[in-house]
């Protein structure tokens, strides 16, 4: 009898304790259950106000008459009140390649490193390597959950609001808070945080260091995305309309030109006596845009996007190269 009735209840253990995370992935939820909540956290609390955000903005523009109605012609209060909340939502989006390297990527290594941990782990049954791909695909994880989410509706958003609240999409605000360049550009702060990490060995000073090399890294991303693809080229008359095909186009340069196809810079003749002599004498009939249209936004951003991917690939090879081989 006794042993009929300690068998059910050994059994429910058993079957139990299948069900619980269990051996690497527990410890990896222990230690970072913080940054799992707060990633948690801010993807919910993120999307729901994005998904708020847009119904709230279409409301108010479809009972102003738009899209019926043309942009400039809609109230410029309430088209201005939509971009500045575009706006602020956009720049919490913006920190977080910053924060995810400063919070998630710095301290990942350096901290147990610090304390010991990295050497506790060591002498356990688990393999050095195999901790520290756990770390690593536990941290980047986080990165691309939280990050896809919300950057995929941050450009659902903007896609149907984009002739009202920002049609520069290649301006940071658009180009860097959408997918893929979010994912990839967030991936790419947290390795080089892992990296700074595992080389400084100090936890503090990973994060210090981490802060200012993304920062300046991210103020220098935006003087190379012009540099991703070739930009084209349109003419049309000095005093004409806009053509179509610069419709949702961004523009990079201008230039006047002549009916040949010469170039000038868009001063020329303009401190002349007579501009308009000037440019009839030099020939110049023209205005010239480069510029890039709508349609190469997702090539610039995957160029942008496969560019940091391969750097965070470098960077997560060397910081197994390093760990393998330095000192506990």
């Amino acid at each position: 009898m006794s042993v009929l009735a300690r068998t059910p209840a050994h059994q429910e253990a058993s079957f139990g304790g299948r069900r619980r995370i269990r051996g690497l992935a527990w410890l990896m939820v222990r230690q970072h259950r913080a940054a799992l909540i707060a990633c948690t956290a801010a993807t919910l609390i993120g999307a729901l106000w994005i998904i708020y955000e847009r119904g709230t903005m279409l409301d108010t523009l479809h009972n102003a008459g738009w899209p019926a109605k043309p942009t400039v012609a809609l109230d410029g209060g309430t088209v201005q009140s939509i971009d500045n909340s575009f706006n602020n939502l956009a720049g919490y989006l913006g920190y977080l390649p910053l924060v995810f390297g400063v919070f998630i990527g710095a301290p990942l290594l350096s901290a147990d490193q610090e304390h010991g941990t990295a050497r506790l782990a060591a002498t356990q049954s688990v393999s050095r390597l195999r901790w520290l791909l756990w770390r690593l695909g536990f941290a980047l994880g986080l990165v691309v959950v939280t990050t896809a989410v919300l950057g995929a509706l941050f450009g659902w958003w903007w896609r149907a609001l984009r002739t009202v609240v920002s049609s520069d999409w290649l301006s940071g605000t658009v180009f860097d808070n959408t997918l893929p360049v979010l994912i990839a550009l967030t991936l790419f702060t947290t390795t080089l945080g892992i990296a700074i990490g595992a080389l400084t060995r100090r936890a503090v000073t990973a994060m210090a260091v981490t802060f200012f090399t993304s920062a300046a890294f991210l103020l220098v991303c935006d003087h190379f995305r012009t540099r991703l693809a070739t930009p084209r080229r349109v003419a049309f008359p000095l005093d004409g309309a806009h053509p179509a095909v610069l419709d949702g186009a961004v523009q990079v340069d201008q230039w006047i030109g002549t009916a040949s196809g010469k170039v000038y810079g868009w001063g020329t003749c303009v401190s002349d006596a007579s501009p308009e002599a000037c440019r009839a004498r030099m020939g110049i009939v023209n205005t010239v845009w480069d510029y890039f249209g709508y349609d190469q936004m997702a090539g610039l951003q995957w160029t942008a996007a496969g560019f940091l991917l391969g750097g965070s690939a470098l960077l997560v090879a060397l910081v197994v190269w390093r760990t393998r081989r330095q000192a506990l």
